[in-house]
């Protein structure tokens, strides 16, 4: 299913208020057979116990870099358990992980930042899915990263994933929530979370990239702590964001 983007962006003004429940709940019905949730932390499992509530059984596939905690591994099994759902998991591709390794050694992003890796381990195996895709949902939100998230449509168009032959949508139900609510919604509903969040930790990425913040510490402070603010996006969805610096300039 196509929808244009005149249509996509009446639909972010439509639903810029409502709950996440109701952005999901239009998700589902736009896309019914061929849409998934992207996986992978606290956010995600709430949209995930959002949506087996409306409608089952749903798609949810999650990114093994190879390089991520053993708690959070431990917290991917605890949900496809507790949900009783399938997970797909992807992997990067072996060759480009092992020519990056062989060339550059297994920490080239302190001394390179981030971006290669990322590219390798992340976004190249996510492009293979969404290419599969229709649309998909995230579980991004505003006040993640000030500096790149400042606007963040609940429904667009995905910039980064698409083609010229293959529109992808992105819906991002939590745009607007705090990471309050998201914490309000986790112990209120018993959702599964991942127990690093226990030991300091907020914003979780790969273990060498990711360590625990201090007291009124922004969460994504903990995320390639050694880089600047505006540099801290995987690559994930950086292509459908506003930067903070960009909107300031225009």
């Amino acid at each position: 299913m196509t929808i244009e983007h005149l249509e996509l962006e009446e639909l972010a003004s439509q639903y810029e208020k409502s709950t996440p429940q109701e952005i999901l709940r239009l998700a589902l019905e736009r896309f019914p057979t061929n849409m998934a949730i992207s996986f992978s932390g606290a956010e995600d499992a709430v949209l995930l116990d959002m949506a087996v509530q409306i409608q089952t059984p749903i798609k949810v596939f999650s990114l093994d870099t190879g390089r991520l905690h053993a708690d959070t591994y431990r917290f991917i099994e605890q949900i496809r358990g507790f949900y009783d759902i399938e997970l797909d998991i992807l992997s990067p591709n072996t060759v480009d992980l092992e020519r990056m390794v062989n060339n550059k050694g297994l920490y080239s992003f302190y001394r390179d930042g981030h971006k290669e890796c990322c590219g390798i381990r992340k976004v190249a195996p996510l492009r293979r899915k969404l290419a599969t895709l229709d649309a998909w949902v995230t579980g991004q939100r505003v006040d993640q990263s000030p500096e790149t998230r400042m606007t963040l449509p609940v429904v667009q168009a995905d910039e980064a994933f698409s083609s010229p032959d293959h529109q992808l949508v992105k819906f991002n139900p939590l745009a607007n929530w705090s990471s309050a609510q998201v914490w309000d919604y986790i112990r209120s509903n018993g959702v599964p979370y991942n127990d690093l969040h226990n030991k300091g930790f907020i914003s979780i990425g790969c273990e060498p990239c990711t360590q625990a913040v201090l007291p009124n510490q922004h969460e994504r402070e903990g995320r390639w702590w050694w880089e600047d603010g505006e540099m801290k996006e995987c690559g994930l969805h950086a292509a459908n964001l506003t930067p903070a610096t960009a909107t300031a300039k225009s």
